[in-house]
């Protein structure tokens, strides 16, 4: 994945953050719901039909019924949620280099007796 780029799947929550006036927290709600992004829009109509909940709020009310508290522990954004994994990435990749060659199997060592040498 080229630097700055977003995979498809979360380009489409942000967009659907934007268009629906969501908050980082309704939008990791959401997800951790299992809504799909591109079906919100059938939900958010409550301007045309009255009985409908707005969306933040039916979102909010789901997750209360669903998980039992009023909002996730660690709000983050997925801009925060795709940095972080960056930084854990080249943490691990950068440490995985500085392993000491001791650790590598060696091209020197002998290989293995097969059953028909030891006979």
């Amino acid at each position: 994945m080229p630097k700055g780029t977003i995979p498809p799947g979360l380009q489409a929550w942000i967009d659907a953050r934007k268009r629906h006036r969501l908050s980082h927290a309704q939008v990791q709600m959401a997800r951790e719901l299992g809504v799909n992004p591109k079906k919100l829009g059938k939900v958010d109509n409550h301007r045309q039909e009255p009985w409908k909940a707005p969306l933040p709020a039916f979102i909010e009310d789901l997750y209360r019924r669903r998980f039992k508290r009023d909002a996730p522990a660690d709000v983050r954004s997925i801009e925060e949620g795709l940095d972080a994994a960056a930084r854990k990435k080249a943490a691990k990749r950068q440490a995985k280099a500085l392993q000491p060659a001791a650790e590598a199997p060696s091209a020197r060592d002998p290989a293995p007796a097969t059953v028909e040498e030891r006979t």
